[in-house]
């Protein structure tokens, strides 16, 4: 860090920043603004959980490798449970679950119904 003084021609005044090298090239270092964060309330939802009350479970197997789909697809389908091509897995039979199962539909076939 090297001082560097400047001067002001129309007060006369002088002034001194500290500058930074980098790699050759001088940079004015600037001083961070703290900004407050207004700390806002959460939300608190009522929202339902699926809730499966029948107890039916699907049965699905992964038919197709999820390598150059979006990550959300590949995200989907972990959450789903299945790991890698041809894995099964038992899910419950849900309104979330479905929803799932619909953007996956590509990559996955439901094999049967338990329960």
């Amino acid at each position: 860090m090297w001082p560097i003084s400047t001067t002001d021609h129309a007060s006369g005044k002088c002034n001194v920043a500290s500058v930074k090298k980098t790699s050759g090239t001088a940079t004015k270092k600037t001083a961070k603004k703290k900004t407050a964060k207004k700390k806002t309330a959460k939300k608190q939802t009522t929202a339902k959980k699926a809730v499966n009350k029948s107890g039916k479970r699907l049965k699905i197997r992964q038919v197709k490798s999820g390598i150059g789909s979006s990550g959300r697809v590949r995200r989907t389908l972990t959450a789903l449970g299945l790991k890698h091509h041809q894995s099964e897995t038992t899910v419950p039979d849900n309104v979330s679950t479905q929803g799932m199962l619909r953007k996956v539909h590509h990559l996955v076939r439901v094999v049967g119904e338990e329960g």
